[in-house]
């Protein structure tokens, strides 16, 4: 029997049957554990289910002799210090399958305002109540996605899910990433690779789908955003620190670029009052994997290692 501390509020009635075979600890539906309370119950704890979002750093692992496991909900895992979990030999399991459609319809909701500059005209509409506005025929036009050309920077399983809605509005797909796909995948996926810079300076959408890490900060510069034309769209909904905000804030206002649509924030999520004053960009608050279904899907891969790690099984979805 094992151990299994919940930090988090789980969108899950039920563990099937997990409690009848383990001490399960949860906090009282309706909230998260505090830090407090978490600090108390962490010396119990051989498995951790944490949340993103979350800081699960190297002290909190030193609270916990115990800890074989730590099962993040969510794709990202960048609010755990994989060097402390390294040190301490605790494995590391994700929930990479649960988020791709979300994460991806997300993408091309941000898209999609974008290229019909849904924000501006709905600012425009909801200053003018009861009035239809007044604009002509040639103001406020947006693009066509049929025929574009869409990059996408990082091709793992949600920039490949984005690929596939894209080629169903008829839009040419490229991609990068650090190992190119086999020329038969590419034909069977209808996409075409591109080396980073000749994607950032031909595509009219540029999508980010990288991970974060060290090699990806700041990955999307200054000098990035200068290869891109001038009528490109940036869509973020990986990680904010893979873009640098000041440089983009500094892009979108001189009009070196046409427009952004981003879920991810460089500064905890939190978008600047800089990005915030330009109706040219489209803004949601890391809500990527935000659908009753997702979130429901994704307790249930995280149950799943849970379930699989304490049964012994190599099977894990495991980032380390």
């Amino acid at each position: 029997m094992a151990t299994i501390l919940y930090c988090f509020d789980l969108p899950l009635d039920s563990l099937d049957g997990l409690e009848e075979i383990h001490r399960v600890i949860r906090p009282p539906r309706g909230r998260d554990f505090s830090d407090e309370e978490l600090r108390h119950l962490l010396p119990e704890a051989e498995v951790v289910c944490t949340v993103f979002g979350r800081p699960f750093g190297g002290e909190l692992m030193a609270l916990a002799p115990q800890l074989r496991l730590i099962a993040n909900y969510g794709v990202g895992y960048d609010n755990i210090d994989l060097d402390a979990a390294r040190a301490h030999g605790i494995v590391v399991t994700n929930t990479p399958r649960a988020v791709i459609a979300a994460t991806a319809e997300l993408t091309f909701a941000l898209l999609l305002a974008c290229s019909r500059r849904v924000i501006e005209l709905d600012g425009l509409i909801r200053r003018t109540p009861g009035t239809r506005p007044r604009i002509g025929r040639m103001e406020y036009l947006g693009f066509d996605l049929e025929g574009e050309t869409l990059g996408i920077l990082g091709y793992g399983n949600i920039g490949a899910a984005v690929a596939r809605r894209a080629r169903a509005f008829g839009m040419k797909v490229y991609y990068y990433k650090r190992h190119r796909l086999r020329a038969v995948e590419e034909e069977d996926e209808g996409i075409s690779y591109l080396p980073m810079d000749e994607l950032f300076a031909r595509c009219r959408v540029l999508s980010v789908h990288t991970p974060y890490s060290a090699e990806t900060h700041h990955l999307i510069d200054a000098r990035a955003l200068a290869k891109m034309r001038r009528d490109a769209v940036l869509i973020n909904t990986s990680r904010g620190a893979v873009v640098d905000e000041a440089a983009l804030l500094e892009a979108l206002t001189a009009g070196r670029i046409a427009g952004a649509g981003l879920d991810v924030f460089e500064q905890q999520d939190c978008a600047s009052a800089g990005l915030s004053a330009l109706p040219q960009v489209a803004m949601t608050p890391h809500t990527g994997t935000a659908t009753t279904s997702t979130r429901r899907a994704m307790a249930l891969e995280q149950l799943a290692a849970v379930r699989a790690f304490l049964s012994g099984s190599s099977d894990l979805p495991r980032v380390l």
